[in-house]
């Protein structure tokens, strides 16, 4: 291990192999750090943290502070976070709450770009990026490989579906389809994540799949319930056009176009 003499590392603290800390930073005494995971100058890493193998937290990052949220007494929530991770200067990232799921979960081969936040009891899959900016609100869910872009703002108990595009400044209210680019203020669905499908090695006639799906669903004018069934019996549909019919059906089914309103335990986020 690498300990700057400025940096207060708790002696209950656990530390793992080749972990570097540098110098000014803190390091709480529930705290877990796994293997060659590098943590720059002035950085917060408190609660009752995990933090897996082989992350960037490059510097004056808060992560495993106390939710905001005013109902928060100081229980023993948790922040779990995977592995391959970078968080850029000034990102936080809370603890869950008691209210919530009592957790928050980062997953692995995340990219959160300066300034960034995740709010409690949020979960993000694998592969997210966050550009500058981008702010999450508690309980929301967002899947592998979605992109959202700079200062756009997710509320509570939102999802982000898989390989979702969210453009810069864009205020998100409802569920994001996965596959999708939704930009503007209302935000709007603009069309198929096609580069984003390509570099996630989908296939042609899947990204083609699509593309038919969003014309039947946004562009033919027909209900969308409509659309959802004739799209689920054909003998042809794709796996990605299943589980966006799937989504959508769920989205429907969530009050305010918000399928994760159903598991709210209070009134209040």
């Amino acid at each position: 291990m690498n300990i700057a003499p400025t940096a207060q590392v708790d002696p209950n603290a656990v530390l793992g192999k080749d972990v570097e800390v540098g110098p000014n930073s803190v390091i709480g005494p529930h705290v877990a750090i796994g293997d060659a995971t590098r943590i720059g100058p002035n950085c917060v890493i408190v609660g009752h943290t995990v933090v897996g193998r082989n992350n960037w937290i490059v510097g004056n990052a808060s992560l495993g502070t106390p939710p905001q949220d005013l109902s928060y007494r100081g229980e023993p929530t948790r922040l779990v976070i995977g592995d391959n991770n970078t968080f850029r200067e000034f990102v936080t990232v809370n603890l869950g709450t008691a209210k919530g799921d009592g957790v928050t979960t980062i997953g692995s081969n995340c990219l959160f770009m300066a300034c960034s936040h995740v709010g409690h009891d949020s979960i993000m899959g694998n592969g997210v990026i966050l550009v500058n900016n981008a702010l999450l609100g508690g309980h929301v869910l967002v899947e592998d490989h979605a992109i959202i872009n700079g200062a756009a703002a997710i509320t509570q108990f939102t999802t982000v579906g898989t390989l979702a595009y969210i453009g810069g400044l864009t205020r998100i209210v409802q569920d994001v389809p996965p596959f999708m680019i939704v930009e503007g203020h209302p935000a709007r669905m603009r069309g198929v994540n096609i580069i984003g499908l390509r570099r996630n090695g989908h296939s042609e006639e899947a990204v083609t799949a699509l593309k038919d799906a969003h014309r039947k669903i946004y562009r033919s004018g027909k209900l969308q319930s409509r659309a959802f069934e004739e799209l689920e019996t054909r003998p042809d549909t794709t796996a990605e056009v299943l589980y966006l019919v799937r989504f959508l059906r769920n989205k429907q089914k969530g009050k305010n176009g918000r399928a994760r309103e159903a598991l709210r335990k209070d009134v209040h986020a």
